[in-house]
């Protein structure tokens, strides 16, 4: 689809919800310009781990090459790893690190964000998601090397831990950011009720953290069930492969999903496709 399709209200009506929060504006004028009714909710923030300790230490490992590899989960992580090392005045040490180890990412935004650094990644995951790492680095012979692993806010990613373990790899994991609560409890709750009483007619989810904030507020309610229900009712929007597997374990799947570039842009593109056919 081209930008020009993207022109004029094919959205005319629709009522959705973003909980989108660093590039709110950014998604909601992308979707009120083309003639939907927004509902704002962020529902979390990113912020640096308060465990600076942890990071710091990573770095100085990291910068005397104790790393063969490094997998990249997110973008985030990334540009969070470039600022605290710029931070502790050793940021061109993490950059010529970072040029000797092999780079595996998943999806996309990591590998944008080390295009920002001048670098490029050596493997991409077969798919974006643990499980393409996975399949990806099987192919490959880890045994003695130390493999560093960015991970996604604060989830251990325990099932590629223990795989990178079982292929004879040591692993040293950093976690350069935690979600945060952003909006409080009571619009959290009034997104919930306006779901579950038919008052919206979609919803955007861009992070799995959105998911679990939602339906963690919805379970403190007693209506994690009507919320579920309602999901399936509306047309649930997945801006890529992650935060689709969160959906699923809540036993829902997405209406629609870019097919291959996950970022908002080619989201909106692939709902107006949606709403056309």
């Amino acid at each position: 689809m081209t930008d020009e399709v993207l022109e004029g209200e094919p959205l005319a009506g629709l009522r959705i919800a973003i909980p989108e929060t660093r590039q709110l504006d950014v998604l909601a004028q992308m979707l009120e310009r083309r003639g939907a009714t927004t509902w704002r909710c962020p529902l979390v923030s990113i912020l640096d781990t308060p465990d600076q300790d942890s990071v710091r230490a990573w770095l100085e490992r990291f910068n005397a090459g104790a790393m063969d590899d490094l997998i990249l989960l997110t973008g985030e992580g990334l540009r969070r790893l470039s600022a605290a090392a710029e931070r502790e005045g050793g940021y061109e040490a993490f950059v010529t690190a970072l040029q000797r180890v092999t780079k595996i990412t998943r999806g996309p935004k990591p590998v944008n964000a080390l295009r920002e650094l001048g670098l490029k990644n050596d493997l991409t995951a077969h798919k974006a998601t643990t499980e393409g790492v996975m399949a990806t680095l099987s192919e490959c012979d880890l045994h003695g090397h130390t493999v560093g692993v960015q991970l996604y806010g604060e989830e251990p990613n325990q099932k590629l831990v223990d795989f990178l373990r079982q292929q004879g790899a040591n692993v040293d994991a950093v976690a350069p950011y935690v979600y945060a609560d952003e909006s409080n409890r009571e619009q959290v709750a009034a997104l919930v009720e306006g779901l579950v009483h038919g008052n919206l007619d979609a919803i955007a989810f861009t992070s799995q953290a959105q998911v679990k904030r939602l339906m963690s507020v919805a379970q403190a309610m007693g209506q994690q069930d009507e919320t579920v229900a309602a999901l399936r009712r509306i047309l649930l929007v997945s801006v890529g492969p992650v935060v689709t597997d969160q959906l699923a374990d809540h036993g829902i799947e997405p209406d629609v999903m870019p097919e291959e570039s996950w970022f908002m842009k080619p989201m909106v593109r692939a709902l107006i496709d949606r709403l056309s056919a």
